[in-house]
């Protein structure tokens, strides 16, 4: 390649891997298999390698994970939390114990499984996990100490008095098992399931709120001590060994060898024998072993050069499209699934994978008695990579135009790539939003989970949320497994969940695009059904979080007449239709506040949820209906737009004045 070729190829090399890199590390949002981003990765160091002048300081090759979120604090790294180079034939791990041998005379080696996960350190002070934090960049992290506070395997507390301070390093993850039920459950309620096991483990260990967390079955490996304060050790094993006996699950294989050729053998059956591991492993990684050895040989300014990480390529089978099946989800979502002639893929037989959307289906140019290329994202979920072979019919697969439950006609939303069926009635949403409108989350009917209400819409009991009041015991008792007690339990539980109030039941109505932080922002603004059902968009649009998305789906769903005959009935068995009373006093009942800044000692949340509970409301938005606009430091438009229209502007000192008057 010449060098005017090259350094256009760098560049856009630059682009893609800075694009992906965020979506991976950032975003917990891959596009690319991880082979695909490694192949592109080490075509830009290839290439800077050979033309070392074009080599720049902010290139993505010199740089080590992602950047550190701004939701968590930051935590910087005292011991940098680097990353391995990868290598991805066998020759190169020769080519790796040749560098080795020509430093150290005679290395040992140790062999582990590389879990695919999201890296973590962990600190204990006299025995105490204090702090944990993610890799972030390999020099600044984030603290999500509470998320992993709630991982069952990580050790609260350790017996090891002479240790006054000791940092691990581990990788999170979800295993296999735990990542099927996870994506079973998202798909049932219609929501867009994870995409591998590693995008789910850095999703959920990155919440806010770590009830999330503790929800999604994580589980973490340690692979390496970062610091140790009172404690010395001579090799890696040993510190593996240590590790292991103060109760931290590490790797479950860590195989030492003398040569080389062993190791490549045992890097070998790790990759043939993967599929039986429960977690997903995307490689195995060869290091020295002997610490001292380590401090030696040293590292680059990214590398360690005491060890590399060996990436199996992903397994890919070509097959026949035999057809495409169409199915409606909870939120009137239209899924094509392929439907393919059995293959085994890394230890499993698969014949089926989602397809997505049309604009997937395009972009592959497939169509049915096509040949086509399937693999396992992540080694769990099977996906269609490719067109392999054009079949018998000519041109792609085109996603029906009308429902294929209830007829209705099918719509695409301009910012969306998913065909919809708009009917709330489809028989086809029904059990998947009965589902939701029973969750914990929602209605919280204790009792009333998939099997029982599966049952009930098979025999025709029940059609619409509202038929759950109508239950007899009876209808209940006669299930399999469902005795007289279990239908007494279900039938209070039911009679409960009408106290629910507002919040819950505005989410439990499955609205689109309303969460339960908006379904509760709503219930306290409005106060009533009634009253949310008649807010205008500009109302909705103006309170704090929301905007026209928000507000055109809750429009468009109050204003279908099945939307109004369901509350209706609702009504009539029961069913409170008014906010839980959070008001602990008047004394803003009747302003309206917008938030803008950053404020000394609370948060916007905070303020917010103190305007609330004295009867205010909080806004997005600077209009003429605005009373006050509460400012922090660094102010922007909003502070502007409330000066021209001369609307008192306060700060902190006196709100909380306003608040204690």
């Amino acid at each position: 390649m010449e060098r005017e070729a090259a350094e256009k190829r760098i560049q856009e090399l630059r682009d893609l891997v800075r694009y992906h890199s965020r979506l991976y590390y950032e975003l917990d949002n891959p596009e690319l298999d991880d082979y695909e981003y490694d192949l592109l990765y080490h075509e830009l160091l290839d290439l800077e390698e050979k033309y070392p002048d074009l080599k720049t300081a902010d290139s993505p090759t010199q740089k080590v994970g992602g950047e550190a979120s701004l939701k968590f604090e930051p935590v910087k790294h005292i011991v940098q939390m680097g990353s391995l180079q990868d290598v991805f034939s066998y020759e190169e791990l020769f080519e790796f114990d040749e560098r080795v041998r020509s430093v150290i005379e005679k290395p040992e080696y140790v062999v582990e499984p590389k879990i695919d996960g999201l890296s973590v350190s962990l600190e204990y002070r006299n025995g105490v996990f204090v702090r944990g934090s993610t890799r972030g960049d390999g020099f600044v992290g984030e603290d999500v100490t509470h998320n992993l506070m709630t991982i069952n395997s990580i050790p609260k507390r350790i017996n090891c008095p002479e240790v006054s301070y000791l940092e691990l390093r581990g990788e999170v993850y979800i295993s296999k098992d735990t990542f099927r039920k996870l994506v079973d459950a998202q798909e049932i309620v219609g929501e867009r399931p994870f995409k591998n096991p590693r995008n789910a483990a850095a999703g959920s260990l990155r919440q806010k709120d770590p009830k999330i967390s503790a929800k999604r079955g994580l589980d973490i490996f340690i692979f390496n001590i970062q610091q140790c304060e009172g404690k010395t050790f001579t090799t890696h094993s040993e510190t593996l060994d240590f590790v292991k006996e103060l109760g931290f699950p590490v790797s479950v294989s860590y195989n030492r060898y003398k040569n080389i050729s062993d190791a490549v053998d045992n890097i070998k059956f790790i990759g043939e024998n993967r599929e039986n591991y429960n977690f997903d492993i995307d490689g195995a990684v060869i290091k020295v072993n002997s610490l001292a050895d380590r401090e030696i040989l040293g590292a680059t300014a990214k590398y360690p050069k005491w060890a590399v990480a060996f990436k199996y390529p992903p397994e890919e089978k070509i097959t026949t499209l035999l057809n495409i099946e169409v199915q409606v989800g909870r939120t009137g979502a239209i899924t094509p699934t392929a439907v393919f002639e059995p293959i085994q893929l890394a230890g499993t037989v698969v014949s089926r994978a989602v397809l997505h959307n049309q604009d997937f289906i395009d972009a592959k140019d497939i169509n049915i008695g096509d040949k086509i290329i399937v693999r396992k994202a992540g080694e769990i979920i099977p996906e269609v990579v490719a067109l392999a072979e054009k079949g018998p019919n000519p041109g792609t697969f085109r996603l029906p135009e009308y429902c294929p439950a209830c007829g209705t006609k099918a719509v695409r939303e301009d910012d969306e790539a998913v065909l919809r069926c708009p009917n709330p009635d489809c028989p086809a949403q029904l059990l998947r939003n009965l589902i939701h409108f029973a969750s914990r989350d929602a209605m919280d009917i204790d009792g009333m989970g998939p099997a029982v209400l599966t049952m009930l819409v098979d025999r025709g009991i029940i059609k619409s949320q509202a038929d759950i009041y109508s239950l007899k015991p009876e209808d209940i008792s006669s299930a399999e497994r469902m005795g007289e007690k279990s239908a007494a339990n279900l039938m209070a539980s039911i009679e409960k969940s009408k106290k629910a109030g507002l919040s819950r039941l505005l989410f439990a109505l499955g609205i689109r695009n309303i969460g339960q932080k908006a379904a509760d922002a709503l219930a306290q603004n409005f106060g009533t059904m009634d009253a949310v059902m008649t807010a205008s968009s500009e109302d909705i649009s103006a309170i704090d979080g929301f905007g026209d998305v928000m507000a055109k789906s809750l429009i468009e769903y109050f204003s279908l007449p099945q939307s109004k005959k369901l509350i209706e009935k609702l009504k009539e068995h029961g069913v409170l239709m008014e906010a839980e009373k959070k008001v602990v006093s008047d004394k803003l009942h009747g302003f309206t506040f917008v938030l803008t800044g950053t404020l000394p000692t609370m948060s916007r949340d905070e303020a917010s949820a103190i305007i609330i509970a004295s009867g205010g409301k909080v806004a997005s938005s600077v209009s003429k209906k605005t009373d006050y606009v509460l400012a922090g430091e660094k102010a922007g438009g909003k502070l502007n737009k409330a000066e021209s229209l001369g609307i008192k502007i306060i700060d902190e000192n006196e709100f909380m004045e306003m608040v204690r008057e």
